[in-house]
């Protein structure tokens, strides 16, 4: 049942508001006037941005972190523990306890709101939604699990009508959202510590389809077609759904094709970010953009310079003719569109895979898929598994993920830590190669040392 948010001036406390989505809502309150403040184990770019509004964060958790006096709301994301001291301290004194989710659900009701929903996509998606709905000067707010340039963040106040949310399915929240518009860009298991089969993955996100007043949904994905109720539809592939594309082009720079509109061709769109899973991402802005009244030019004009957000195929720089990409790619079928858009960027030169295994339980669940997932890579490097929040039990490691590819194809190297990882880089990549960090853990720490490693290396 979803917890009541006073939004009549009582103050909003966040554990943990270091996170990419819980900083997201406490941008949005502080920038509404609400007095908001939290926790988190260190400071980061994101705390630093949210001082500067004039919250108070304080660095770790601790009991005295929260003004009894002014009686805050708490709010937690699922990877607080219960017995986080500030967690015990609201509970023992009779405070309001919301779930980020309760405070995006009462925000979503606040606008017309956009829900982006799907396994993968879902922050390309609701990127290039706000990024059409701004540019197209509707003036949305943006509340989405990545940062990005146009709006220099995870989120934006805007004064229009329209909030553009992502929409959360890993642990089953998303159904608590009324939404004006939802958006399911497909369903697959990806978190088997929450689900145990896809059939309930699939009744989480029927849920959340039946509280939306319009559904967009891709007739790509089957089980989205074959499950869900869409009132409008999108496909690269069949002809029959109310947006598609024909006469695509998948260039080294860019990818262009022919949007065509209920059967009648709109005009053709060029779009910087590479891969068949961002035309798809693309064509479902274009459908939400569409809806709510926003003119084939405005979005035509705004998509080639949409530079994507953060950890999604982000350059993160250029060391001796290498690139290096950092990407939040974590799941098979995310590893597999990713090094597609790489090979198709690298078509004459090495594509070196670095990858990340993220949790044990998701690590075990689709050891057989990672295995097949590296096709388009040239060599593969594993570290060992993050764990996130889960405590390892010993079944799985990332030596026996790098044996599991290993055994379907060759340059394979397992390298436990990222120190190992960086010196293994170091020695081993060549002028021209593209090297894509793949994991939703801190795999991306190692790109800069490595980099600089190099650097130092030719000085010397």
């Amino acid at each position: 049942m979803l917890n009541p948010v006073d939004f009549s001036g009582r103050p909003f406390h966040f554990v943990g508001i270091g996170g990419i989505g819980m900083s997201a809502i406490a941008y949005i309150l502080a920038k509404q006037g609400f007095t908001v403040s939290g926790s988190d184990l260190s400071s980061n770019r994101i705390t630093l941005k949210l001082q500067d509004l004039g919250v108070k964060v304080f660095q770790g958790h601790h009991k005295d972190n929260i003004d009894l006096e002014n009686a805050p709301q708490l709010v937690c994301s699922t990877a607080i523990n219960q017995q986080n001291p500030e967690f015990q301290v609201a509970l023992a004194n009779g405070l309001p306890i919301l779930h980020r989710s309760d405070l995006l659900a009462a925000l979503i009701e606040q606008f017309q709101g956009i829900s982006i929903a799907g396994t993968h996509g879902k922050t390309t998606t609701s990127s290039l939604v706000g990024y059409l709905l701004l540019k197209a000067g509707v003036d949305p707010s943006i509340i989405i699990g990545g940062e990005v340039s146009a709006w220099q963040g995870n989120a934006r106040l805007g004064n229009g009508k329209y909030l553009v949310a992502e929409a959360d399915e890993s642990d089953g929240t998303l159904v608590k959202f009324l939404s004006h518009i939802g958006v399911i860009t497909n369903i697959e298991l990806d978190h088997p510590d929450h689900y145990h089969s896809l059939e309930q993955v699939v009744e989480i996100f029927q849920t959340f389809a039946k509280r939306c007043e319009v559904v967009i949904g891709c007739l790509d994905c089957p089980t989205v077609k074959s499950t869900i109720h869409s009132d409008i539809t999108y496909s690269l592939e069949d002809a029959t759904a109310d947006y598609t594309v024909s006469d695509v082009r998948y260039n080294p720079s860019d990818t262009k094709a022919i949007v065509i509109e209920r059967g009648q061709p709109l005009g053709e769109i060029s779009l910087g970010l590479l891969g068949k899973h961002n035309l798809s991402n693309a064509l479902a802005a274009i459908a939400v953009a569409r809806y709510v009244g926003v003119e084939w030019q405005a979005i035509s004009e705004a998509l080639p310079d949409f530079v994507g957000a953060s950890r999604r195929f982000e350059i993160k720089g250029v060391q001796d003719g290498i690139i290096f990409v950092d990407d939040y790619a974590h799941h098979p079928s995310e590893i597999i569109a990713t090094l597609a858009s790489a090979r198709q960027q690298n078509t004459n030169s090495r594509v070196i895979a670095i990858f990340q295994p993220h949790r044990y339980s998701r690590t075990t669940r689709f050891l057989t898929e990672f295995s097949q997932s590296f096709g388009d890579a040239d060599m593969v490097v594993v570290t060992d598994i993050y764990a996130a929040s889960e405590t390892n039990d010993g079944k799985i490691n990332g030596e026996q993920v790098a044996e599991a590819i290993a055994a379907m194809r060759d340059q394979v190297y397992y390298q436990p830590t990222l120190k190992d990882v960086q010196s293994f880089l170091a020695s081993h990549l060549q002028s021209g190669d593209l090297a894509v960090f793949l994991g939703a853990g801190n795999l991306n720490q190692a790109i800069a040392p490595t980099m600089q490693e190099m650097a130092t290396a030719i000085q010397v």
